[in-house]
């Protein structure tokens, strides 16, 4: 302990002092877990003497040996730990909750020993072990009412609910997801829809006061509707702080019982725009909603009364009976997807929620069902899976010219450092392809945003004019034609107009001939810019534009280069380079049959 005191001064009689008759537990551990000192309080927090404490493995104290490892092997990094939970046992053989704070002694960089103080929390700890009893108890008391009750946060998020509360609501809340209320859905009482948001719970929570007569009907997942009375209080902290909000909710049914609440209900129902049918449990149909009749065709004169089977096409006859059978049961049918026949015979995909209807004696005396257009999730569907089929088709495809093009800049770079730079322009110039025809839904790109998009990195861009029809490119040609173009620049920034001030490149292009035999005559012409030098006969930039762009359209190049000047010209039929409602009708053309140039 003198030790410990060495370097404090004049205050180290005070410390000592503190440390040793003090309230807080210490103890000294050497580097191998052996403890080496401690003082009054931590000999009296767990009832040793010093002659059985000191000398021992800290560790032997410890009810949880993965903690004592964990803190030495913070202490041996140099870290500090503060308030770490853990469990000693006392001599009695109780077990002490108690937090360690920690730090050790350095010399030459190795661990000599710690200091650690303890702090007894086992009292805290039994008191949070009596709230949780006593939150429980609480539960219980809630959990035997048969009024619905349910709890919030101060953001609305629920935090309990009783049983009366899921059964009313006829769904099991999601605690920590759902917001406001635990109900479906939610109408005013002359039939609006009432966003959660807007409910009287979401108002106690947002204005901090109770919410009090203010009725509301509320629709379980099944269809079924009830009326009821909210009871929102708000819940505050000892100082005043709003945490959150109980409510009770008192189910009108009984004393809605009549005209009225049917009128309402029924006024629910017609401005659904799913359709809701009623039938009995011959299947001959008892109520008609206006979605009803805006889905199948059918006034409600023309369907109540008639038999369900009317809507169900031949090759589903089979479905009624068996969905018949679950009801007499008294299951529920959810979510169920099939085939609807409308009035005018066109058949309609729908998906189904049909459940059992029962009487004031509960039993069961026919069915409700909602049904729901999915023509357009159904078109949605397909077009994913074209999309994604589409998007595979694509994504080889990139990966084929990828990988060629790796393959060919490998065989003409003359250096690491050449190879990468030029890959990586490469990519990029194909990937800057790639984004027109992305923010396209890949219907393709004109010749002008193709050239300006591979032109705009190396500059100069009012050196090049462009003149052409507006002639959409199909993404085959957006593809190849951007590896041109991006060539063509790359060359002209190095030895042509691009390099420098001087020069001018025209790009033209146009369609000729007649329908069935039209053709796309495209230009590059460099003029008036410094010497060129010759493009070399077999150099990647040559292959690309006398072979590969060429031939992935199935048409012809010439590329002639004179002191000053570089012309390349392409033609291709215009059907493999016009964008159309069919995939390409390029021809692929792998790089790899490029070497033999």
């Amino acid at each position: 302990m003198t030790e410990l005191m060495s370097g404090l001064g004049q205050h180290a009689v005070d410390y000592e002092d503190f440390f040793e008759n003090g309230g807080i537990g210490l103890h000294v551990v050497d580097r191998a877990g052996r403890i080496l000192h401690a003082n009054r309080a931590e000999l009296k927090l767990l009832g040793y003497d010093a002659a059985d404490y000191i000398g021992r493995d800290i560790a032997s104290f410890h009810a949880d040996e993965d903690a004592i490892d964990d803190i030495l092997a913070r202490l041996s990094r140099g870290e500090v730990v503060e308030r770490y939970p853990a469990r000693l046992r006392a001599r009695d053989g109780s077990i002490k909750h108690v937090e360690i704070s920690s730090s050790g002694q350095f010399e030459n960089g190795e661990l000599v020993h710690t200091r650690c103080f303890t702090v007894d929390v086992s009292q805290i700890k039994s008191v949070e072990r009596a709230m949780t009893q006593k939150e429980a108890r609480y539960h219980q008391i809630l959990d035997a009412l048969p009024v619905a009750i349910y709890t919030t946060d101060a953001r609305g998020i629920i935090t309990y609910f009783n049983r009366a509360a899921a059964e009313l609501a006829g769904r099991e809340p999601k605690i920590g997801q759902d917001q406001w209320c635990v109900t479906f859905k939610l109408f005013t009482v002359d039939g609006k829809a009432m966003p959660h948001d807007q409910c009287p719970m979401a108002i106690t929570l947002k204005e901090g006061r109770p919410v009090r007569n203010v009725e509301a009907i509320a629709q379980r997942p099944d269809g079924s509707f009830f009326p009821f009375l909210p009871f929102p209080t708000p819940l505050r902290d000892e100082h005043g702080q709003l945490t959150g909000a109980v409510n009770m909710l008192l189910d009108l049914t009984d004393r809605k019982r009549g005209e009225d609440a049917v009128q309402h209900l029924s006024a629910i129902v017609e401005s659904s725009f799913d359709a809701i049918v009623s039938k009995d449990l011959d299947g001959f149909i008892r109520s008609w909603n206006r979605g009803a009749e805006r889905l199948f065709g059918y006034a409600p004169a023309e369907a109540i009364g008639q038999h369900i089977g009317m809507l169900i096409p031949p090759d589903h006859h089979d479905e009624e009976p068996r969905i018949l059978e679950r009801l007499r049961r008294g299951e529920r049918i959810e979510s169920y997807e099939t085939i609807r026949q409308k009035k005018d015979g066109q058949l309609v995909p729908v998906s189904l929620t049909i459940s059992p209807v029962r009487d004031a004696t509960g039993r069961i005396v026919g069915a409700s069902k909602i049904a729901r257009d999915i023509t357009v999730t159904k078109e949605n569907e397909h077009r994913i899976r074209m999309l994604m089929r589409e998007v595979n088709h694509r994504v080889k495809n990139q990966y084929s010219v990828i990988l060629s093009m790796i393959r060919e800049t490998n065989k003409r770079s003359q250096s690491p450092y050449d190879f990468e730079k030029q890959v990586r322009e490469r990519i990029m110039a194909l990937s800057r392809s790639h984004d027109l025809l992305v923010s396209a839904d890949w219907k393709g790109a004109t010749v002008s945003d193709l050239l300006a998009a591979q032109a705009k990195p190396f500059g100069r861009e009012d050196a090049i004019t462009m003149e052409g029809p507006p002639i959409r490119l199909s993404p085959n040609a957006v593809q190849y034609l951007g590896i041109a173009f991006h060539e063509l620049c790359t060359n002209s920034a190095k030895y042509g107009a691009l390099s420098g001030s001087q020069g001018t490149i025209a790009v033209t292009w146009g369609i000729t001939g007649e329908q069935g035999n039209r053709t796309l005559k495209l230009i590059w012409s460099e003029e008036d810019g410094p010497r060129v030098n010759s493009i070399a006969r077999n150099g990647f930039g040559s292959v690309v534009l006398k072979r590969v762009a060429p031939q992935a359209l199935s048409g012809t190049s010439d590329l002639k280069y004179g002191a000053n000047n570089v012309v390349w010209t392409l033609e291709a039929p215009a059907p493999f380079v016009e964008a159309s409602l069919f995939d390409d009708r390029g021809t692929d053309c792998d790089l790899r049959d490029s070497a033999s140039l």
